[in-house]
């Protein structure tokens, strides 16, 4: 089988399909635009990318000859999956292999919040020594409540565990599960006890601007928000509605509704103003989708999709 990876991925994915049997072909960096992927596709049966082409069904009807599509990663939206599925294309992905990196981060990010520690860090550089206007907030005692129990939802509760906080969890796609230190719960308790609230959804139509001020303003607390999924699961407007009334006490986006499918921010003068507006806000932290991105990661979610690969067409 003829593999062809069309992004930079570590190495090891590229040896451990050669070891299982598999001819790889990796696409220079210049040759890696949607024209130049459509004119070599065809002598592939397999496709290995990130997140720098979108395959929609123009891309699967003109190669109909590959037998799977390999995501490195996670999130699938620029991926017509159920169109390659119904044309009989396998659809891979490695959630696993970056959660650890998403909870770490959603933690860090979550933590700097509550203790100013990015405001004060550019006010001591300009040099303001500003103490008490920087006060923090502890974690411990709050309700921290995770929305969405996979990959990245249990790893955070998992880093959690030690900061004396109580975690519920609301799966829509799961019943009758548990986990040590976490209480399953329904959407309604949310509402009712969470103080902290982060999410690890993926996109789809029924994310889509998810968090609105109808959903926001069904919490009993003020919360702070923490978003690792994807930007468009959050409404921008009602999200900055919610902090000037104060419903929403302060968030972590490292996602934005303004990226594009392929995971790219447009550039900042053709955004619309309440993008401006959220960047400059004093009570949001932001990141560039970075959340799943360490060194670690880098390696592991290659080993990851390598090895569901190898394991499916030993099944077939």
């Amino acid at each position: 089988m003829k593999v062809l990876v069309i992004d930079t991925i570590h190495e090891a994915l590229v040896s451990m399909l050669r070891a299982g049997g598999m001819s790889c072909d990796v696409l220079n960096t210049e040759d890696r635009g949607r024209d130049q992927v459509l004119r070599r596709l065809s002598a592939y049966e397999g496709l290995v990318l990130r997140s720098g082409v979108a395959i929609d069904r123009a891309m699967i009807d003109a190669n109909p000859q590959l037998k799977f599509i390999g995501r490195v990663g996670a999130g699938l939206e620029h991926i017509d999956v159920e169109y390659a599925e119904k044309k009989g294309i396998h659809v891979l992905s490695s959630p696993e292999g970056n959660r650890q990196a998403v909870a770490e981060h959603t933690i860090g990010s979550l933590l700097t919040l509550l203790n100013h520690i990015h405001t004060a860090d550019r006010e001591v550089r300009r040099g303001q020594w500003l103490r008490k206007e920087n006060e923090g907030e502890e974690l411990a005692g709050k309700t921290v409540a995770i929305i969405g129990f996979g990959n990245t939802g249990s790893a955070f509760a998992g880093v959690l565990k030690g900061f004396q906080v109580d975690v519920i969890a609301y799966d829509k796609y799961k019943e009758e599960w548990g986990d040590d230190g976490v209480e399953a719960v329904s959407m309604e308790a949310v509402f009712e006890r969470a103080e902290v609230v982060s999410l690890h959804l993926p996109y789809n139509e029924e994310t889509h601007h998810l968090v609105n001020a109808e959903w926001i303003g069904r919490f009993k607390h003020p919360i702070h928000l923490v978003n690792t999924s994807r930007g468009s699961i959050v409404h921008t407007h009602d999200l900055l509605e919610a902090l000037n009334q104060e419903a929403v006490k302060g968030a972590c986006l490292d996602v934005l509704e303004y990226e594009t499918e392929t995971l790219k921010m447009p550039p900042i003068k053709s955004l619309p103003e309440e993008a401006r507006v959220l960047m400059a806000h004093p009570k949001v932290l932001l990141t560039p989708h970075i959340a799943g991105l360490s060194v670690q990661s880098y390696e592991k979610l290659s080993r990851v999709l390598a090895q569901k690969i190898i394991d499916f067409f030993m099944r077939a």
